[in-house]
């Protein structure tokens, strides 16, 4: 299975020129260079619908995604979702895949009041996919707050409890059903891969807080386990290469990597491959992919 996550900032290049075909084009074909033959899913961050205001003018990109992604199911979380003189415009993430789609969930993540800190609302959009081999995995996306330490700490921590939970109905599933009611049972899995910015960097106390593991007592969650960078999987210790401020310095002097996939302690053993492209400028971040096999 090919994951691809990539920050698009609304599909705008750093030529300026927003264009959601030229983000689409490239992500396909770093997944024929994939070694598991293809891209399978892929999450975008920052896509938006009828943001005039925003460099390029972006129209409406859903649109265009489920276009230009013919064959696919294509989601988006929009943790902003307003009505205003515009019109109704939304922004937020995308997994859009070519895989059997189980189930589909979206969570809001948490935004304590942080007085005169620019910020908005974030999400975590999962769904919940058959692969052949691996059976139910949980494709999650985010991108969390920027400017809010104090916001993206309390996301990194929800995320974390996301999973725990996850793990936890797993482990003790509910009251089995079969009679088609919303009752009727779910694909429960630990199999969980969670993608997108993170807007913290390796160093930084929100990792700490997201890959911290967890007892057998926490939460109610039967078994323990913990988030896994997939890059740490292949690598160690390994510096990851950065994803940010690369090519552009307008957001600091040195490149970072924010941009992570994390997988669950159950999909450690299947990483396979992880991959970014460091030369595209069709964003102001860089894409990765993850292969698990």
């Amino acid at each position: 299975m090919n994951i691809l996550t990539w920050n698009t900032q609304w599909c705008c290049g750093m030529d300026g020129k927003v264009s959601v075909a030229r983000i689409v084009q490239h992500a396909l074909q770093m997944g024929e260079q994939g070694d598991a033959g293809g891209l399978d899913v892929l999450c975008l961050q920052e896509i938006a619908v009828n943001y005039p205001g925003l460099q390029g003018r972006p129209g409406d990109q859903l649109s265009e995604l489920q276009a230009l992604l013919p064959g696919w199911q294509v989601f988006l979380g929009s943790p902003i979702d307003e009505f205003t003189a515009q019109g109704h415009q939304r922004f937020g993430n995308v997994i859009a895949t070519r895989l059997p789609v189980l189930q589909v969930q979206h969570y809001p993540l948490p935004m304590p009041a942080d007085a005169n800190m620019r910020c908005m609302q974030r999400m975590c959009s999962v769904v919940t996919v058959r692969d052949t081999a691996l059976g139910p995995v949980r494709i999650m996306t985010t991108h969390l707050e920027y400017f809010s330490k104090r916001q993206r700490m309390e996301q990194a921590m929800a995320l974390r409890d996301l999973q725990i939970q996850a793990c936890a109905l797993a482990d003790a599933p509910p009251q089995p059903a079969s009679d088609g009611t919303p009752y009727q049972t779910k694909p429960h899995t630990r199999h969980a891969v969670l993608c997108g910015d993170f807007n913290f960097e390796p160093h930084e106390t929100e990792y700490a807080a997201l890959s911290a593991p967890w007892s057998a007592s926490e939460q109610g969650s039967l078994q323990p386990g913990q988030w896994l960078n997939s890059w740490s999987v292949l690598h160690g210790d390994a510096p990851q290469p950065p994803t940010f401020r690369l090519l552009d310095r307008t957001w600091g002097a040195e490149p970072g990597a924010c941009d992570l996939i994390w997988v669950s302690e159950s999909l450690s053993e299947y990483v396979q491959a992880w991959r970014v492209d460091s030369s595209t400028q069709s964003s102001d971040h860089q894409p990765v992919m993850l292969t698990l096999a």
